[in-house]
């Protein structure tokens, strides 16, 4: 039986800086763009008792709370504290997988640490981040990855939540099936329409039954809720993508505009592409939100970045919006799953 420790930093950018910056410590605050006009990248919990939260534009965000303070991101510092963390990490377990900056998995099944208890070598874990690094952390124990990820969320901020194998069935069978990974608003109201709300709904059916109403989804889904997640914990992630965007000063509607914007975006992106070591790319597209705040992405496949394709991306692209003003434009690659030269790894 495995024993996985889900780790996820509390509002981590946002803790950050109010560790190092104390009249920060008791007031809402939100890291993003200092223009209304941007987008919050995470706040603090006191800002979140009035609603604010991450992926929201900031003029909404300062309705909600019209005292919050917002902050400049500084990922350079954020991104030296994640290697602080994961070598706090790495005291544990070597079977390390980051999702992102702030959280991760761990495989401590094999672990001689705390007796090789996992959920002695988690409250360690916390301890010692919050000790050496005056940060908090919460964290999910669970003989699956799925389980751990959904119990680190359980009791934050600065808390854990063990779920132990003879547990799991249950646990999984009142969870809300929109805690489930992968269950977006879309899913969900497909789920309830079909009458699923939790675990324990799902299992009332056979597996052709949800394979049949949900696809290749379904299968997924139908072992969630069995409490059945066989992913090992994966020590290399590779990036499958790579983009860039920006939110414009002003909408913009003319398609020549968009299309100064774009090409503006290049000399940056390819300075990351360089850094990505020269991945295969396998598509090239864009991404247009519009002024109401719908978004669209057109993609087409190539073999290296092609700029001149620009146009016609563009031009699908703001057909699907009829005639709305652009507020935000990017564009992306993606990258081959197979790659001649090393895969590129993502550091916690």
């Amino acid at each position: 039986m495995k024993k996985i420790i889900h780790i996820d930093m509390d509002c981590f950018y946002a803790a950050v800086e109010m560790r190092d910056n104390p009249a920060l410590q008791d007031i809402p605050i939100a890291i993003g763009g200092s223009s209304k006009r941007g987008v919050i990248a995470t706040c603090n919990y006191p800002a979140r008792e009035f609603g604010v939260r991450s992926a929201m534009p900031v003029a909404h965000a300062l309705r909600l709370c019209p005292d919050l303070t917002m902050v400049k991101g500084r990922m350079s510092v954020y991104k030296e504290v994640s290697g602080q963390i994961r070598g706090i990490f790495q005291r544990y377990t070597d079977l390390i997988e980051p999702l992102s900056l702030d959280e991760a998995y761990l495989d401590v099944t094999d672990s001689p640490h705390c007796h090789g208890s996992a959920t002695l070598i988690a409250e360690q874990i916390r301890k010692d981040i919050q000790q050496e690094l005056n940060l908090t952390a919460s964290a999910g124990v669970a003989p699956c990855k799925f389980v751990a990820k959904i119990a680190s969320d359980e009791n934050k901020p600065n808390g854990i939540c063990v779920i132990k194998p003879e547990q799991v069935r249950d646990f999984v069978a009142e969870l809300d099936l929109k805690k489930i990974p992968g269950v977006g608003p879309k899913t969900l109201e497909r789920l309830h329409q079909k009458g699923l709300r939790t675990g324990a709904d799902v299992r009332r059916h056979s597996l052709e039954d949800i394979q049949q109403w949900f696809g290749k989804f379904g299968g997924s889904l139908y072992e969630r809720c069995q409490g059945i997640d066989n992913r090992e914990v994966k020590t290399d992630r590779v990036r499958k993508s790579l983009g860039i965007e920006t939110t414009l000063a002003e909408n913009i509607d003319s398609e020549s505009e968009c299309l100064q914007v774009l090409t503006s975006l290049l000399p940056k992106f390819e300075q990351r592409l360089h850094k990505a070591d020269e991945q295969a790319i396998c598509r090239q597209g864009i991404k247009v939100k519009f002024a109401d705040f719908t978004q669209t992405t057109v993609d087409q496949s190539c073999a290296q970045l092609t700029p001149e394709l620009f146009p016609s991306l563009l031009k699908e692209a703001l057909s699907r919006g009829q005639g709305k003003p652009v507020r935000l434009l990017g564009i992306h690659v993606g990258f081959s799953a197979k790659q001649d030269k090393q895969q590129l790894s993502f550091n916690l």
